[in-house]
């Protein structure tokens, strides 16, 4: 009996289909990611900037940041004078 390569996974594609939300949301997180990457292709910036460069919420920005800094697209830069506000940048 001869193995087909694969089947498991078409028998599995056909039987469950992704959600059209959890499609959404990834073409959200895209978008939202993209515009962060660019945003910091200028050079580093703060939380408050990235807000008020991008129009979105400080909690979503704040969301999305961090989930670029976990899967290794950003990381910390300079903190500020005051010893308030961390700066982000893209990492290298």
């Amino acid at each position: 009996m001869e193995v087909e390569k694969g089947k498991t996974h078409k028998y599995l594609r056909e039987k469950r289909e992704v959600p059209e939300t959890v499609k959404e949301n990834l073409k959200h997180f895209t978008r939202v990611k993209k515009s962060i990457l660019e945003s910091l292709r200028d050079g580093e910036m703060t939380i408050d900037q990235l807000t008020q460069k991008l129009g979105m919420p400080k909690s979503e920005v704040v969301f999305f940041l961090m989930t670029l800094i976990k899967y290794g697209f950003v990381e910390t830069g300079q903190i500020d004078d005051m010893d308030e506000y961390y700066s982000y940048k893209l990492k290298q």
